[in-house]
């Protein structure tokens, strides 16, 4: 698809979903409506999406032992087994699990990833990714720490991983409201990421709406809860009125909340309904990845297909049982000469 085409599309449709809650709320007062109704129908959308996709993943059949590996098998005693090998080639539970741990919070496979390039001629080299993993690894753990930070909106007093979170992501108090470094950075890394795919041609070439609209979706979440930290104030108190009473199933719609927080949170709405199906479901999906969770043991043990019917075997004793006569002659070597045929008297 063009690549205007799918700019287009996505951008209209983020804008779309920012007119929405703007007429709904401005001008027809349907705060009940943006404020408690859609968050509680995303919210359901959200988990029963998950559940879905888990159970449907659970019940895909896995016949073969598929993991992709980049290291030595563990073979035969006299070939070195290194510990690099038993992170990249795991061949026990154990090993497993390091390697899972490395890939969910370090991203080890995209540390590792390397792209070809075409030099000169015939000359191809291969480069390194590492731009793209600083990019991952930023957006992600930025995208964490605004979550935890949301937390204090949904309890009576903070916990105190939330105050230890806000107190490390603000720690530059040059300004009032304190700058928090997650936000800024989770808005860098999106526009990298955004950048990457338009200015690359192969990248560009394969991209579809539904890879920008994440994107554009995030982006406009992030630049509403900035303008709301720091430039249209929005009543805190009134907000976090309505998020306790959403988290304790008793909703009020206070007074004095702007149309800008209603904007964000419908927007927060539709990437928690989206989220099951669209391609952000790697975060649930890399658990049940018969390519990551298995052990590379094909040398050491056997594995039988549990799918594989039941087969009736004909050996080859019963097939020359079957066809001796006409295997002698065609003249095909038999393993057992037929009996001599009584004569007749």
């Amino acid at each position: 698809m063009n690549v205007i085409l799918s700019l287009t599309i996505s951008s209209l449709a983020i804008f779309g979903l920012v007119v929405i809650p703007f007429l709904g709320v401005w001008v027809a007062h349907l705060n009940v409506l943006f404020g408690i109704v859609i968050p509680y129908i995303a919210v359901i959308i959200f988990f029963l999406g998950m559940i879905y996709r888990v159970v449907k993943w659970a019940k895909s059949p896995v016949p073969f032992r598929i993991p992709t590996t980049c290291s030595q098998q563990k073979s035969l005693p006299w070939i070195k087994y290194t510990y690099v090998d038993k992170l990249d080639n795991p061949s026990t539970r154990l090993g497993v699990w390091g390697r899972m741990i490395l890939e969910i919070f370090f991203f080890r496979s995209l540390f590792r990833n390397s792209r070809m390039q075409f030099g000169t001629g015939q000359d191809v080299r291969y480069t390194s990714s590492k731009w793209l993993w600083i990019g991952a690894m930023a957006f992600h753990y930025c995208f964490l720490v605004v979550i935890i930070r949301h937390l204090r909106f949904f309890t009576q007093s903070n916990p105190w991983f939330v105050t230890l979170t806000e107190n490390i992501d603000g720690f530059f108090e040059m300004f009032v409201p304190a700058v928090y470094q997650s936000g800024l950075l989770l808005g860098a890394a999106l526009t990298f990421l955004l950048l990457r795919r338009l200015l690359s041609p192969q990248l560009r070439y394969i991209s579809l709406p539904a890879d920008y609209f994440p994107l554009f979706l995030i982006l406009t979440i992030a630049g509403t809860g900035i303008l709301m930290r720091y430039g249209l104030k929005t009543d805190i108190v009134g907000v976090k009125e309505l998020t306790m009473g959403l988290a304790n199933f008793n909703p009020t719609i206070p007074e004095g909340v702007g149309v800008l927080f209603y904007i964000h949170l419908f927007l927060v709405s539709i990437l928690f309904a989206y989220f099951p199906f669209s391609k952000l479901t790697h975060m649930g999906g890399v658990f049940l990845s018969p390519t990551r969770n298995l052990e590379n043991n094909n040398r050491a043990v056997r594995h039988i297909n549990p799918w594989n019917p039941e087969v009736k075997l004909h050996t080859y004793e019963e097939y020359e049982d079957d066809y001796r006569d006409k295997m002698i002659g065609a003249g095909l070597p038999v393993d057992k000469q037929p009996a001599p045929k009584e004569e007749k008297e």
